[in-house]
């Protein structure tokens, strides 16, 4: 537990290193923290909260910095975050209307990255449940039956069908539209709760013809997608505390390189509730033992679906880029939304 004192130089010393990124001496932080302090005991408190691992002391200079359990507690019990400004509000509605969903996720990437001046991650969904928008069997010959399936983002699937029996063209119109009257408009998931409780009831043609709709609905859910598109990774290069370390930037850009273990990450934060914040080694990825990363999920429908995030240095504004990670996750949640119900 730290006093109000403690607090508060805590606070100042933390807000005056990330505005300068310079270690922060005691005269200056007795002047900055509106205490009526000597620096003598500001030193002392100084002294104490290094002593506990907030603080540490560089050995070029007298002043001291944040540790990463120091950017913690400031996170967890000092910040005050900021309202968004109202272009950034702007830029970033302006930006997430509803459109194609891979755009969207391309789209908020970009803003993150703008907006921060740091990396934008988005996580992408393992897949946007579709929904069918339109059914349709072809008759190729005698026994060969094409099967084309229009999804609500725009995917068409044809699969060639070779049934156990031959079908008539009126018997597939028949078919198709049974289908599309009854089955338009939900998702593969949907259909096939329903085709469960429903497929006795339904003719044994119809039967075959559903379970190959479903069948191809399962190979338009497995398609390959990218699992995270990030953006601005060069804005790493302006940092710092990167510059001056080649060995890490090389790490960290290895890390974009490789997804998998980034990948978890947002996994992880996209299981969790509102914006969570990864200080340093907490990420438990050692090219980030420097870095900060910001994450929020994002939902479909009420399904969280995947996540957004930034990653940048441990001294970062926090208070400032935290507001636009969430503004950005709930836009990018009623865009996706919106355009999944059209």
């Amino acid at each position: 537990m730290l006093d109000d004192r403690a607090r508060t130089l805590l606070k100042t010393l933390i807000e005056r290193y990330i505005a300068e990124g310079q270690p922060v001496g005691s005269r200056a932080l007795s002047r900055y923290s509106g205490l009526d302090l000597s620096p003598a005991t500001v030193r002392n408190v100084m002294a104490d909260l290094e002593e506990i691992g907030l603080l540490a002391s560089p050995h070029t200079s007298a002043g001291r910095v944040p540790t990463a359990r120091g950017y913690r507690f400031f996170v967890d019990s000092l910040l005050t975050v900021q309202p968004l400004a109202k272009e950034k509000l702007e830029a970033i509605e302006g930006q997430l209307v509803p459109s194609d969903p891979r755009q969207l996720i391309s789209n908020a990437s970009h803003l993150l990255s703008e907006l921060t001046h740091f990396a934008g991650i988005v996580l992408a969904p393992r897949r946007l449940a579709p929904k069918i928008r339109q059914i349709e069997f072809v008759s190729l010959s005698d026994r060969r039956v094409l099967l084309i399936l229009v999804t609500s983002d725009g995917d068409v699937q044809n699969r060639l069908l070779f049934p156990a029996r031959a079908y008539t063209s009126a018997e597939l119109v028949v078919a198709t539209n049974y289908l599309n009257q009854h089955f338009v408009g939900q998702d593969f998931e949907q259909i096939r709760c329903r085709v469960h409780d429903e497929l006795e009831a339904l003719r044994g043609d119809l039967q075959v013809l559903m379970q190959a709709a479903l069948a191809a609905g399962d190979e338009a859910m497995k398609a390959p997608a990218d699992r995270y598109v990030i953006s601005g990774e060069s804005n790493l290069l302006d940092v710092e505390e990167f510059a001056s370390n080649m060995k890490r930037l090389r790490e960290l850009f290895d890390l974009f390189e490789q997804r998998t273990a980034l990948m978890q990450l947002l996994d992880l934060s996209r299981r969790a509730e509102g914006v969570q914040i990864f200080i340093g080694g907490e990420s438990g990825l050692a090219p980030l033992d420097e870095c900060s990363v910001i994450t929020a999920p994002y939902e479909v429908d009420g399904q969280v679906v995947g996540s957004v995030g930034v990653i940048g240095p441990t001294r970062m504004a926090y208070e400032r880029i935290i507001p636009i990670v969430d503004i950005t996750a709930r836009l990018l949640s009623s865009a996706l939304t919106y355009q999944a119900r059209c």
